[in-house]
């Protein structure tokens, strides 16, 4: 029988004093996360360079298209979200996420299928560039250069957008989404120009900046929000549909990073529900039996929720948005107040900048660093995830 911890490394427990050891975190990141994080503003920078490349004008050539397919799993598949929050309510026409092989069965001529894969080899993505191509739909396909995707591509003469693979796709996700939004832009479907790229990109080099491995936890904000997450069941919450893609892009990387379960979503949908998760066992019931005057250090350990607020800030409220930011402003701060009145501890990021793309840059930034921070205070490996590997083995023929 197969000893199911091989290959299994770190602690149970976050040992804070790692993060504050930059050797002891380099020897626990071989694979370069934190360096592949701290390179999303130059992802930003090579991606629009590359997709203006690609001749992506020829798209609108053919008028808009009844809908937009965006085909891919995992981080190909979050920037659909994107798309679909950086366009707004405003946006024109459906836009899709497709997470399964082939294309949804009404998908045609007059539609257009964007098939996204970091390797160039997703089954998702292949089997939907591939539909696509036999239905006479227009296609658009992102990732690596010199690869099966690339190759249905070039077989139907479609636009191909190169994304050099030097990191695993959940530390590519800005690699992958701007040709994704710049496709979007040439269908007339979002407004992104190239001074909301540039302040982007400028955005992520200052908070990666911020969150540098040499800077100390208590003046990084990374540090300090995975010291606050360790060991705790983290809930993630976002304010509105931007900040709902920034919370959902967190619960990917703590999983897949840091190997803790998540909550994740809309703030709005938890109101509905969740949002008694408060009241339960790891929350406020929970924290009710505690002793306030126990030395915390003596007292017996227990699981308790850890909640992550997500803001938009309010800003650009002069724009058309699904429901007033009056009233996500309102619900965000109940739900502060909520979790406050319970004695469960609550983290907010708040979104900065004028754009709707800058603003979702500033959510994701800090997070990114933190979900990684957080696997190299339990001694993980933030890039080798041996179950990800044993499933492989143990499902493909």
């Amino acid at each position: 029988m197969m000893d199911g911890t091989a290959g299994l490394r770190g602690r149970p427990v976050a040992d804070e004093a790692l993060l504050d050891d930059v050797a002891a975190m380099s020897e626990n990141d071989p694979g370069g996360m934190l360096r592949h994080t701290a390179a999303a503003g130059a992802q930003v920078r090579e991606s629009a360079a590359l997709a203006a490349e690609a001749n992506l004008g020829m798209l609108a050539d053919e008028g808009r298209p009844r809908a937009v397919v965006i085909a891919g799993i995992g981080t190909a598949a979050r920037t659909g979200e994107v798309l679909t929050t950086v366009a707004g309510p405003r946006c024109p026409v459906p836009v899709i996420q497709h997470r399964s092989a082939g294309v949804p069965g009404w998908v045609g001529a007059a539609d257009v299928v964007i098939a996204v894969s970091a390797s160039g080899r997703g089954p998702e993505a292949l089997g939907a560039a591939e539909a696509a191509a036999r239905r006479g739909a227009r296609l658009v396909a992102v990732g690596a250069p010199d690869s099966q995707l690339q190759s249905v591509a070039e077989g139907v003469r479609a636009p191909f957008v190169p994304v050099p693979r030097r990191a695993p796709a959940r530390a590519s996700l800005w690699a992958l989404t701007v040709p994704v939004l710049l496709a979007g832009r040439a269908l007339g479907l979002v407004k992104v120009n190239e001074a909301d790229l540039a302040e982007t990109a400028a955005r992520l080099d200052t908070d990666a900046d911020r969150c540098r491995p040499s800077a100390e936890s208590f003046v990084n904000p990374a540090k300090s929000l995975a010291l606050g997450l360790a060991g705790s069941v983290p809930i993630v919450w976002g304010s509105s549909p931007l900040a709902t893609a920034a919370a959902r892009r967190f619960g990917d990387t703590l999983s897949a990073n840091a190997r803790y379960p998540v909550v994740a979503g809309a703030l709005g949908e938890a109101g509905r529900g969740r949002v008694g998760l408060l009241d339960g066992v790891f929350g406020g019931l929970g924290e009710s039996s505690r002793d306030i005057f126990a030395d915390p250090e003596e007292e017996a350990p227990g699981t308790r929720l850890r909640l992550v607020l997500l803001r938009d800030g309010g800003l650009n409220a002069d724009e058309d948005t699904d429901e007033p930011l009056v009233v996500e402003e309102r619900r965000a701060d109940a739900v502060q107040t909520l979790a406050e009145r319970r004695g469960v501890r609550c983290d907010v990021v708040t979104a900065e900048g004028g754009s709707a793309l800058e603003r979702l840059a500033s959510l994701t930034a800090v997070p990114d660093f933190a979900s990684i921070y957080l696997a190299l205070a339990h001694g993980l490996d933030p890039m080798a995830v041996p179950a990800i590997t044993e499933m492989k083995e143990l499902s493909n023929p």
